[in-house]
C-alpha cells in the first residue's frame, strides 16, 4: 500500500508491474521518500521481479524511467505532518493482557462495570459489529475475566506490551500522522495486535518480543523529525 497520495489509473505493462512491487515494500517505498534510494541500483533488483509480473522480458532503462515516475506518489513527511510526529510523546505499558467477546448486552454490561471499577487502572476498550475488545493491566486479568464469564470468548492472551503515542492537537485535523507510525513498525514486520486511537493518542498493542523493535522504530522516527524542524 502507498504511504500518501492518491493515485491516478493504474499503468499496465512495465510501468504497472513495477509500480506493484513499489507499492508492496515498504522498504522501497521509505528510500524513494526519503531521497536515498539509487535509482539504478533499485532497478536492477526489481528487473527480474517486473519481468515475473509481465511474464516476458524487462528493460533495466524501462524500470528506471518507471521509477523516476513513480518517485512523486511516495512524498516525504509534510511540514505539518512532521511537527504533530516531532511533538509526540512515546509511552510504553508492559505486561498487557487482552481479551475479547461476543458483544451482546451483558457483555456491554460487564464491561460498563469493570470501567467504573477500574477508573485507575490502564484499561482500553475497542467495539466493533459483533466483538468488543478489552486491553489492560496483566494484574486485573482474573478481575476482567471473572466480569466476563458466560461471554463468549472469541481471544484472549496476556503476552502483550502497549505503545502509547501522545500527539499534539493537531493530529486531528493533519491527514496521515496514524499512517507514519503504523508504517514504522510494518517496515520492522512487527505486528500490531490491536489498536485504538482516543483524541490525541495512538495507542498501539505488539507482542512483548516485538516492544523494544517497535519502541525503537517510533521513537527513531520522533526524534528524526524533530531534528528536521532544528535543521
Amino acid at each position: 500500500m502507498a504511504r500518501h497520495g492518491q493515485k491516478s489509473a493504474k499503468p499496465s505493462g512495465v510501468a504497472g508491474a513495477v509500480r506493484d512491487e513499489v507499492d508492496s515494500d515498504f522498504s522501497v517505498q521509505d528510500a524513494m521518500a526519503r531521497g536515498y534510494a539509487n535509482t539504478s541500483a533499485l532497478a536492477r533488483m526489481l528487473v527480474p521481479r517486473v519481468a515475473a509480473r509481465t511474464g516476458g522480458r524487462a528493460e533495466l532503462e524501462a524500470v528506471v524511467t518507471a521509477l523516476k515516475r513513480l518517485r512523486a506518489n511516495y512524498p516525504p513527511v509534510s511540514r505539518e505532518m512532521g511537527k504533530v510526529i516531532g511533538g509526540s510523546v512515546l509511552n510504553l505499558r508492559t505486561h498487557v493482557s487482552k481479551v475479547s467477546v461476543e458483544k451482546t448486552k451483558r457483555s456491554l454490561q460487564a464491561v460498563s462495570a469493570l470501567l467504573s471499577s477500574y477508573q485507575e487502572e490502564f484499561i482500553q476498550v475497542s467495539e466493533s459489529l459483533s466483538s468488543v475488545t478489552l486491553i489492560f493491566d496483566r494484574r486485573v486479568h482474573r478481575e476482567v475475566k471473572g466480569a466476563l464469564r458466560g461471554a463468549e470468548m472469541l481471544e484472549q492472551g496476556d503476552d502483550y506490551a502497549a505503545i502509547i503515542v501522545q500527539s499534539p492537537p493537531e493530529i486531528i485535523s493533519v491527514a496521515g500522522c496514524i499512517s507514519e507510525f503504523y508504517d514504522q513498525l510494518a517496515r520492522r514486520h512487527v505486528n500490531i495486535e490491536d489498536t485504538v486511537s482516543s483524541y490525541t493518542d495512538t495507542i498501539m498493542v505488539v507482542k512483548m518480543k516485538d516492544v523494544g523493535r517497535a519502541f525503537e522504530a517510533l521513537n527513531s522516527l520522533i526524534a528524526e523529525e524533530q531534528k528536521r524542524a532544528q535543521a
